[in-house]
């Protein structure tokens, strides 16, 4: 495969063509736990549905197909930015996704907060405190790969954080309200976007924004792993959990009584809890060099 895939030109997700890299892939099947026996039965297997411009989400998929059948947990880590997508198609269960993110930092968070700004009324996606200090955080989904959060979303968000900044508390006595403001995409930010944020002092996260803190990196250190990963759930049951306001896998080993109200028969509940247990469980941790 060596040979005959690193030749191939694949077309990403935004239409640009590219090298496929046998590299990459198998740098993401290791991230995700799959040893190097693994890795190469999942290559070996890939290689004869490659052909010249295949997308690079079929390639995804057929190596999530093949995975799947190895090891299940695997699987469902490597479908980790998939499963972040699926989150949609409101944005509420990322914001709650990433509101369980910050609890593990020691924030304590809230969803959905209305304030009155200077100029207008605003609605926070995530009011975050810690320290003393709160946190404005606006969550940007996107639910189409290849999308990219531009320079007018931290500019929006920034002119957004002024408005509610500071309160008044008397005829000429201002307070400050919030301390910084932040941009979670599950997605990338352009170039242009990371250099506005930080020359305004905002906090940006992205997919893998910034180094060794973006989304995944949190995702994957502290197994907040979101039950839209599951393999052993079908998308309806995964809507269904998402609408009662469950978001992570975690949450379904202390509900397991959901899974049953749904309706499902005891040996598929077994098996979701016993792939999410396996989920939230899993302990290997990558290099520096990997992340």
């Amino acid at each position: 495969m060596a040979q005959s895939g690193e030749k191939l030109a694949v077309t990403k997700s935004s239409g640009e063509k590219a090298a496929f890299s046998i590299r990459k892939l198998s740098s993401s099947l290791r991230r995700a736990g799959a040893d190097a026996r693994m890795v190469q039965d999942v290559l070996a297997a890939l290689e004869p549905s490659l052909y010249e411009g295949i997308s690079t989400k079929k390639i995804y998929r057929k190596a999530f197909s093949i995975l799947k059948k190895l090891s299940r947990p695997i699987a469902a880590r490597y479908s980790l930015k998939q499963g972040i997508m699926q989150l949609g198609p409101s944005g509420f269960p990322f914001e709650k996704f990433v509101a369980e993110i910050l609890k593990t930092q020691g924030y304590a968070t809230q969803i959905g907060v209305f304030v009155d700004g200077h100029c207008v009324r605003h609605e926070i996606d995530v009011m975050a405190i810690k320290d003393g200090n709160t946190h404005m955080i606006e969550c940007k989904f996107h639910n189409l790969a290849g999308t990219k959060s531009d320079v007018k979303i931290p500019m929006y968000i920034h002119s957004r954080f002024k408005d509610v900044e500071q309160v008044q508390v008397a005829e000429n006595e201002f307070t400050t309200r919030f301390h910084k403001s932040w941009v979670v995409t599950n997605t990338r930010f352009t170039d242009d976007a990371i250099r506005y944020g930080t020359c305004m002092g905002m906090h940006l996260m992205g997919w893998d924004f910034p180094a060794k803190s973006s989304l995944k990196d949190f995702v994957n250190s502290y197994d907040l792993y979101p039950l839209t990963c599951l393999t052993t759930l079908t998308h309806a049951e995964k809507q269904q959990l998402l609408n009662n306001e469950f978001v992570l896998c975690r949450e379904l080993l202390d509900n397991r009584q959901l899974l049953v109200k749904a309706g499902l028969k005891q040996h598929r509940i077994d098996s979701i809890m016993q792939e999410a247990r396996n989920l939230c469980s899993y302990s290997y941790r990558r290099t520096s060099q990997d992340l």
